[in-house]
């Protein structure tokens, strides 16, 4: 699999969802992932999740994690990435400059 390739794609999910506000991110929470399949600039496929969940308790911070692999050993430890939004609308860990 190439990482970097995946991570752009990775990458370009996640500025789908962080305009999203807390209450449309919580409302993701406990519904079925979002799973498709993508293909890369090299011609790869890839299977892309979108998940969404508390990230410590109901009502909390969401945290929104998307994974890809290309179907091959990665599938069993996917590549991912998270943020996390809190209910004043902040990201979680992530300075504001």
């Amino acid at each position: 699999m190439n990482k970097t390739e995946a991570e752009a794609i990775i990458d370009t999910e996640l500025a789908k969802y962080r305009p999203l506000t807390y209450e449309e991110l919580s409302a993701m929470v406990d519904t079925p992932e979002r799973s498709f399949e993508t293909t890369g600039p090299s011609g790869a496929t890839y299977h892309v999740d979108v998940y969404a969940l508390w990230d410590a308790q109901p009502g909390g911070p969401v945290r929104l994690w998307v994974t890809a692999d290309d179907g091959g050993w990665r599938a069993f430890l996917p590549l991912s990435k998270t943020f996390i939004k809190a209910p004043d609308g902040s990201f979680v860990g992530e300075n504001s400059n």
